[in-house]
């Protein structure tokens, strides 16, 4: 591996906005370690990105053991190279919980470990290899992906929102307490289309409304090469850290009423 050469980590990598990332910054000549529980979607991975320009690691990044082990094999992989940039994106997609007197606190504690415990375990383990980039301009670079259900709710999506808030606040305590040998900020994706992004058997072709695509001042609904491009220019900008960069069309920003 040539010495200029920069590796970034993305937990939750083999399928949706994660592989979406992982492509991307192959693109761009990095190379990647992608994260999933998912094995199949891992494999499709790989085989597009084959050689040494991908390592895949099959880990669920909730489970302590299981987030040590992948990070002994990412620091092993590395060499001594350090990791430039961890992208915390692992988390369970559907949001709907149902009726709060219903929810189960193993459910409830499965959102929060996919997405809020797995981003702390993560982390604290790719620490000795963020700082080994301590010295490179603008340092090394966390970056979150949080919701804009951190900001606003749908009914029944309590553990989804807690997790995402959550992140939210880990975000601006890690800028302050890792930097400024680490950077960290939170891109809050808005309506993503992660169909195309799927593994095979899970795969499907976006068909939008005009009334879907009407929610977005920007015209339409948003595309895994949104968030890829934000988390591009997190990793890049040594001024900012702490930030929540919300990613959604303006959806957030428009009133909506019903007609």
């Amino acid at each position: 591996m040539a010495h200029d050469t920069k590796t970034i980590a993305i937990t939750g990598g083999g399928a949706g906005i994660g592989r979406g990332i992982a492509l991307h910054f192959h693109g761009l000549g990095w190379r990647v370690a992608a994260l999933d529980k998912d094995g199949a979607a891992l494999a499709e991975l790989a085989a597009l990105l084959p050689g040494d320009a991908c390592l895949t690691l099959e880990c669920d990044v909730g489970k302590e053991a299981q987030v040590r082990r992948a990070f002994g094999k990412l620091d092993a992989w590395l060499d001594g190279m350090p990791l430039a940039c961890l992208v915390n994106n692992a988390g369970i997609a559907d949001p709907y919980a149902g009726p709060l007197e219903d929810l189960e606190l193993a459910a409830w504690q499965g959102w929060i470990d996919a997405s809020l415990t797995a981003a702390f375990l993560c982390t604290r383990e790719a620490l000795p290899l963020l700082r080994r980039g301590a010295t490179n301009s603008g340092g090394a670079s966390v970056v979150n992906i949080s919701s804009t259900r951190a900001l606003m709710s749908e009914p029944e999506s309590y553990a989804y929102a807690a997790a995402k808030g959550g992140l939210d606040a880990l975000t601006h305590a890690m800028a302050v307490s890792l930097g400024p040998a680490i950077r960290a900020n939170a891109v809050l994706p808005g309506w993503i289309e992660t169909g195309p992004w799927q593994k095979a058997a899970d795969r499907s072709e976006p068909k939008h409304s005009q009334r879907a695509r009407g929610q977005h001042p920007a015209g339409r609904v948003g595309t895994v090469e949104d968030i890829a491009g934000a988390v591009e220019w997190l990793a890049g900008a040594g001024f900012v850290t702490g930030q929540r960069i919300v990613i959604d069309g303006g959806m957030t920003v428009k009133m909506i009423y019903e007609s």
